[in-house]
């Protein structure tokens, strides 16, 4: 049976679970990392013993770098990926969320949220649009931000023509982060 919001259940013979950083698994619907092992899975890095061991548990799970969530029956959610988690506050905070937001406003084509140096939060959020026309009147973005707990609510907008994505159209994110480093420093 097909359940809407979630990829649904393991492949046969194959094992999944969500763990924390420290590889302890989670109760079902606390989101964490994702990590698999099966006869599909690969073994290991070609002539890179020290990656192998780094993204490997030493019981053969794969480290897969997603960050998900498994509800009781087993189906597995996606959320995001590790390498983008914003911590601000000492808050977990997801990117996924706060782009379907933002992308749900009519005249955002796309966004991307990212996580920023702060001083005093670790990591302030960020995002940055696409507009469809003209750039959004900041109101409308403020009151479909209203949803959101204020603690995820990006503290900083920029505006582009367009993201930069790599060769398979996924956005870089690094390069985002990279180019608006400095952001909250000019506080």
């Amino acid at each position: 049976e097909r359940l809407a919001g979630t990829v649904g259940f393991a492949l046969p013979g194959v094992s999944l679970r969500i763990t924390d950083q420290a590889g302890t698994a989670l109760p079902a619907g606390e989101p964490g990392i994702v990590e698999v092992k099966g006869p599909n899975i690969f073994k290991g890095y070609w002539r890179m013993p020290d990656k192998t061991k780094q993204e490997f548990r030493g019981d053969g799970f794969f480290i897969t770098g997603d960050i998900g969530a498994l509800d009781e029956g087993r189906r597995l959610s996606l959320i995001g990926r590790a390498k983008d988690l914003i911590i601000a506050g000492g808050y977990n905070i997801y990117p996924k969320e706060i782009e379907t937001v933002l992308d749900a406003i009519p005249g955002v084509h796309e966004s991307a949220v990212i996580g920023l140096p702060h001083a005093d939060m670790g990591e302030g959020v960020a995002a940055v649009l696409v507009a469809e026309g003209e750039p959004v009147d900041g109101k409308i973005i403020e009151d479909a931000l209203a949803a959101l707990a204020k603690f995820k609510r990006p503290r900083k907008l920029f505006w582009v023509g367009a993201l930069p994505r790599n060769a398979m159209g996924k956005v870089q994110k690094q390069v985002l982060r990279e180019r608006y480093k400095e952001a909250f420093s000019r506080l």
